[in-house]
């Protein structure tokens, strides 16, 4: 049985210092790094764990929360569970983001900050066949939340 593995982005100034930072504070390399974007897929303790290089002011260095499940069942299990409880949900199926194909629903707090239930259907290989390199494919940014207020609580 696959245990939820909690996701925690934030958001960074300086892309570089950032990530020296993470990879000397987890000790290991990130899984995957693109322009502006890193991802550590961490086994001890389990948490998958990424950086977004945007300016954030007021809004703050979080971008956002979720909880990474096995299956998309368990995305739309999380949807009836939560819309049963009374709050909104914000479907993304089938949506390309942080370069995987992933089926997600987003919900709010009531201080605002995002959460998402999230399925990885398939990913980018980061690596150079035989070679244990890590490659640069794309040269877009990644990870924006849901759209201001299609997730908030009712």
């Amino acid at each position: 049985m696959f245990a939820w593995k909690p996701h925690v982005a934030i958001n960074v100034r300086n892309f570089h210092e950032s990530l020296k930072f993470y990879q000397i504070l987890f000790g290991v390399e990130p899984v995957r790094v693109r322009r502006g974007y890193a991802k550590f897929d961490l086994e001890t303790p389990p948490l998958n764990f990424s950086l977004n290089e945007r300016a954030f002011g007021e809004v703050g260095a979080l971008n956002h929360l979720g909880l990474q499940v096995s299956y998309t069942e368990e995305v739309l299990a999380a949807k009836i569970r939560l819309e049963e409880a009374g709050l909104a949900t914000f479907d993304e199926m089938n949506t390309t983001c942080c370069y995987a194909l992933q089926d997600k629903i987003w919900v709010k707090d009531p201080n605002g900050i995002q959460w998402e239930f999230f399925a990885v259907l398939d990913q980018e290989d980061d690596r150079v066949p035989g070679s244990g390199i890590l490659v640069e494919k794309s040269t877009e940014t990644c990870c924006t939340t849901c759209p201001t207020g299609s997730s908030s609580m009712e």
